[in-house]
């Protein structure tokens, strides 16, 4: 059995995000329950060991809201976390690994080139690599995370690579690994050993290929980009200068949009995240979420749980 927790949905910034005045953002501030955090999940075969997909700056909050991720009440010093498996170098995927800076130890798990982003950038060497390890990941390589002693999880991940971009802090500038954009952008295939349930995590793609199609139809859940309903959408709302495909981010929308792109496919479950504020979405009365809830799609709250 694989559970799975639902940390946090939204793209980078959060749903509000501090500074915007968005409809989005101010229907949030009025309304908690629209409130996101930044896009995470936590995922355990056991429900004792978890792995987190991708360290969010919002990790504290969302580590705080999560019970089955607490410590343990007879321990001064414990966290049920194993392991963060990152999927890029973005700032919303790795800013909270640095709330993991106390002494507990896990492994980071990373494709070489997001390993030596935080190789390169020494602000990540308060978690000290005798505590907290660094295992490389290879593009279509599985490998099975472990447990804090060594012993198996129970987790098959595959990593393949998806269609995207290098991290935006990175631009214009010598980039850590080379130029080669090989594992700039991830998906995972995870599956619970013991039963063979599977499910896929895709918080980033520019566009869906006919060979993700084949890789992802019929599966039983997957959580796709949703970061923006059209390309054009921090443009036309004058919050920002560029598109979502100039961000490495698909549109919901549109005719190789995800709603098109992603149906009769055959998946069971499809659940939008990384959402950004500008993503009218987001509200629940609007007509772009009354248009993805009819094609089958979720938005969900933090904290969501999924079994399979």
């Amino acid at each position: 059995m694989l559970r799975i927790v639902i940390l946090g949905a939204a793209a980078g910034g959060g749903v509000p995000q501090w500074n915007c005045g968005c409809p989005v953002c101010r229907s949030a501030r009025q309304h908690p329950k629209l409130q996101s955090t930044q896009a995470s999940i936590a995922i355990s075969a056991d429900d004792e060991h978890w792995f987190l997909i991708n360290a969010s700056p919002d990790l504290r909050q969302q580590l705080t809201s999560t019970p089955p991720l607490h410590p343990k009440q007879d321990r001064l010093r414990h966290s049920p976390i194993a392991g963060v498996i990152l999927t890029n170098g973005e700032v919303d995927a790795v800013a909270g690994l640095l709330s993991m800076r106390e002494g507990s130890p896990f492994t980071v798990y990373a494709h070489p080139r997001v390993l030596t982003i935080l190789k390169t950038n020494s602000i990540f060497n308060v978690l000290s690599e005798s505590n907290v390890k660094r295992e490389a990941i290879e593009i279509d390589g599985v490998f099975e995370p472990t447990l804090p002693d060594g012993s198996a999880s129970g987790i098959e991940v595959l990593p393949f690579a998806v269609a995207g971009k290098g991290a935006w802090y990175l631009e214009g500038s010598a980039i850590p690994g080379g130029e080669n954009a090989d594992g700039d952008t991830l998906g995972l295939r995870i599956a619970d050993k013991a039963t063979g349930r599977h499910f896929f995590f895709i918080a980033a793609c520019a566009q869906v290929t006919s060979e993700l199609k084949t890789r992802i139809a019929g599966a039983p859940l997957i959580f796709f980009d949703g970061t923006v309903w059209r390309d054009d959408e921090l443009i036309a709302a004058g919050l920002g200068t560029k598109t979502g495909q100039r961000m490495g981010h698909i549109s919901m929308s549109g005719d190789s949009g995800a709603l098109a792109a992603l149906a009769d496919l055959g998946i069971a479950r499809k659940i939008f995240l990384h959402i950004n504020n500008s993503n009218h979405a987001l509200l629940p009365d609007s007509a772009e979420r009354r248009a993805i809830e009819q094609a089958g799609w979720q938005i969900p709250a933090d904290g969501t749980e999924v079994i399979l």
